[in-house]
Parts: C-alpha cells; structure tokens; sequence
C-alpha cells in the first residue's frame, strides 16, 4: 500500500498560543515522498506576519513558565516523552513519509528525540547557582551567582533529522525557564508539528512552544532578526550559519551553530578490521549518509588497505536500496533531487581526476525506484585530495578511501579541512589513541566505537563546524545567562 494512503489525510499548519492557526496570506508548498514522489500533504507557509505573531505569544508566556517550578518543567517534558513514544508507529511512518529514511531508522529517530526529552527531565532539579563567602570582612558582604533563563529562544531545525535536532533545542531551553518558536524546515513540517501539538496535550502551558512554517527567507531570516528573540539554535549547512551569526550580530543575541562536517576515519594497522568496517558502513550509509557528523573520509595506514577495503566493499554491495517503507531496506532516497544531483556531481568530479569506482556510484537500474531521489552505495578509490569529494562536505552515500603512511600523516591529513565535527580512530595502541584524540580538531573523537551520539556527553564542532554545544550539561548553559548578586548585611 502507498505510504499516503496509509497516513490518510496529512495536515500541519502553524502552532501558536496552544492551537493551531491559519496563515493569512500564505503559500502553498507540497510535501512529497522522496521514494515515489507521492503528494503527502500541503502546507501554507508563512511569513514576518506569523513570526511576530508567534514570538510575542512566546514572550507573553515566558514570566509565567519561569515562575513555574524546575521540578514541574521537567516532569511536564517527561510526560511528553512518554506520549510520543506510545505514538511510535504513527509517527515514524509519517517521518519516512517527508524525510525518506527506513522505518527502522525513522523509530531510533523518534526514541532519541523522547530519549532527550528525559535526559533533560532528569537534570531540571540539578539547576542551581553558586554562593561565595566573605567577599569581604568588614562589612560582612557575600557573593550569589543567579542561572536564569534567556527569553524567548528560536530553533531553526533542518530536514535530515527533524524530530533529534528538535530534540536537542528544545529539550535543555524548556528545562532551563525558556519559551521557544521553532522553524521546522520546509521540507520536513509535519512530524515536527505533530509532535509538538503533543508536548501541550501532554501539559505543555500554551505559548511556550509556537511553530511557524516557512521557509529560510520568510520565516528564519524574520526569527533570527526579531527584537524579542534572546537566542537561536541552528542546525545547517555553514553557508548558511554565517548568515544565521551575522543576522544575529545585529542584536548580539546568542547563537548556537551546529553546522557541516567533513569527519575523518583513521584505520591504523593494528586495528580490529571487521568492527573497523561494520562501523564505517553504518557511519558512512545511515540516512542515506545525510548527516552532519556522518564518516566522510576514510584514511587507511597502506599495508592493511587492501584487505579493509575488499571488506568494507563486500559489505556495501550487500546494502539493499529501496522505498523506506520496504522490510529489509537499509538504504532509502535522498531527500531531494537537488541533493542527489549534488553528490552526483561531486563523484563525477572525482572520477575525471583519476578516481576509481569499487562499488556503486550510479542510480539504481532498478525501473520501480525511477520516481524517487535513489543512488547506489558508492565507494571510491584513487582519490584526488583536491577533488571536490576531497574538499567538500559531501551530503549523500558515496565515501571516498585514502591512504596514509603513518598515525602523523592520518592526524594532518584529518585536520586538512575548513571543519572539525566529529572524528574516529580504529587501533589497540593506546598511545595512538590518545595522541589522535588531542590532535585531531573536532569536537568528537570516537575510539574503536561507531560514532555515536551520547546525550550525557557535550556536542560542539571546532573551526568552521559551529558555536556553543547541544547535549551534556553544557546545553543547559547555552540557554542560561550568569547573573551575580553581592549581599551585604544590612
């Protein structure tokens, strides 16, 4: 059965004051399946008009969700967890639905965003500020250090993972006192809303969290810019977040960026390799390899190169390619034409260097997959460091091999490049271990682990990869201000 006739009617429109509310001079965008090309549903986005509207909705709301307990904030998002994960299975089709990805990966997407949503539930009653004593003898005065929140906070959300990266904005902001306006992108509106109708059907108090959909120019672009907004969360391309930090420098709000990645894989010559390549596969080809810290560079010591990538080649040929509503299907579409054009486009470039294809790098020959954004697991060999798969973020499943004479020249070449998001190396030394995770410049090092996201553990990226952190402790830091009071006896 088509995907669209299972979800049946699909609607999502903006959500401001605890309700939903019309556009009033919107326009209408459709949201296809990007395995068919299936009409899913079609939105009206806004524009300057809503995003006052939901901002000061949001700013109205904000003394009143201050003033509310830090224990009751969390319990509320807690409360909230649970329902989305009882609505599992609804959500997760609706997510493959705009996004394109496995069902499978479309559930682990919906337990991490109900996982983040507790983490952060359980921190609210460790919120706390500091005393210092005797600043001074006589007279007595002594030192209060205040954490509260910003304000009205927006999040601007991108379309590869819709319902996670909400989940890391919207999480520690409600937890810390803030209120919040989220700009869901364009393309991927619908779980998004849904799940935030939810958080108020789960005790949410109205106008703490607005949606307003649209796109970058219409809605972001009017966020980022509102007087009212103390800060904005983005996630993107670093294009992109350079316009985000200049809009913002105009009112010196907060920003935190989480943006592109070129992330480096090291393969030393004492490594376990059959681990090395299960962990690279599910690194590079999860989300059709549409990740910001997805492994895009693999760097392999010369006298185990052979045999890693005669493994790791076998075990890309067996990925099977396919609609995400598909049983066994491990790799789905790209989420648009233009991305797949995009990667395309860059593997060309590097075969004209010199560049050899090992496995994939084509469309499907399959007829029934024709409609959709499909292209094949792709690995390449020979490739030029110059090329655009070398100097490039590149959004999609093709992974290029390169080889490397020893741990110095893996660390230089990782560090080769205008960003530092995440990084992995695969050895028993811990020597070369250790020496690698000073080194390399990023902001995560995963050793001999597929590289997973923790929400216990900070997530920032170094250089042009972004500002501030989502995840640990640290987040809630990003959404609070430090306040200090010095008290002397009266």
């Amino acid at each position: 059965m088509a995907i669209a006739a299972q979800l049946g009617t699909v609607e999502a429109k903006n959500f401001i004051g605890g309700r939903s509310h019309e556009t009033a001079n919107g326009r209408p965008r459709e949201i296809r399946d990007p395995a068919t090309g299936e009409l899913v549903a079609t939105v009206m986005d806004s524009g300057a008009a809503e995003v006052d509207l939901a901002v000061r909705d949001a700013h109205r709301a904000f003394a009143r969700w201050w003033d509310t307990p830090a224990s009751t904030r969390g319990a509320i998002l807690h409360e909230a967890a649970q329902a989305v994960l009882g609505k599992t299975k609804e959500l997760s089709l609706l997510l493959t639905a705009e996004q394109g990805k496995p069902l499978a990966e479309s559930r682990m997407e919906i337990r991490r965003f109900a996982h983040t949503l507790e983490h952060y539930a359980g921190l609210a009653k460790n919120l706390r500020g500091g005393y210092v004593p005797d600043l001074d003898e006589k007279p007595h005065r002594h030192g209060l250090i205040l954490k509260r929140p910003l304000g009205v906070c927006a999040a601007i959300i991108p379309w590869n993972f819709p319902l996670s990266l909400l989940g890391n904005k919207l999480a520690p902001a409600l937890v810390a006192g803030n209120t919040m306006v989220v700009k869901p992108a364009e393309s991927t509106p619908l779980t998004s809303t849904r799940v935030i109708e939810m958080l108020h059907e789960a005790g949410l108090p109205a106008g703490v969290v607005n949606t307003v959909l649209g796109d970058g120019p219409g809605v972001g672009t009017e966020l980022v810019r509102h007087p009212m907004v103390a800060k904005v969360g983005f996630t993107g391309s670093t294009e992109v977040g350079r316009l985000v930090m200049a809009d913002a420098a105009r009112s010196i709000k907060r920003v935190t960026l989480e943006l592109g990645g070129s992330d480096p894989m090291i393969i030393c010559d004492d490594a376990d390799i059959d681990r090395a390549v299960s962990a690279a596969s599910v690194g590079r080809f999860f989300n059709c390899g549409q990740a910001c810290l997805a492994i895009k560079r693999i760097l392999l010591f010369e006298s185990i190169a052979d045999e890693f990538t005669e493994k790791l080649a076998d075990k890309v040929r067996k990925l099977t390619v396919g609609p995400g509503t598909e049983e066994g299907v491990r790799l789905g579409p790209l989420h648009s034409a233009e991305g797949r054009d995009q990667v395309e486009a860059q593997v060309g470039d590097a075969i004209e260097r010199g560049a050899r294809i090992l496995v994939g790098g084509k469309r499907p020959d399959d007829a029934a997959l024709a409609k959709g954004h499909f292209y094949s697991a792709t690995l390449l060999a020979d490739v030029d460091p110059a090329s655009r798969m070398g100097t490039e973020e590149v959004f999609g499943p093709a992974l290029p091999l390169f080889k490397v004479k020893d741990l110095d020249d893996a660390i230089a070449r990782a560090n080769d490049s205008i960003w530092g998001l995440g990084s992995s190396i695969w050895t028993r030394d811990l020597d070369r271990a250790t020496k690698a995770a000073e080194r390399i410049e990023a902001g995560y090092t995963w050793i001999n682990s597929v590289t997973k996201i923790y929400d216990e553990l900070p997530f920032g990226g170094f250089k042009q990869s972004g500002l501030g952190h989502e995840h640990g402790h640290e987040a809630l830091d990003c959404y609070l201000q430090t306040k200090s009071v010095v008290v002397a006896a009266g």
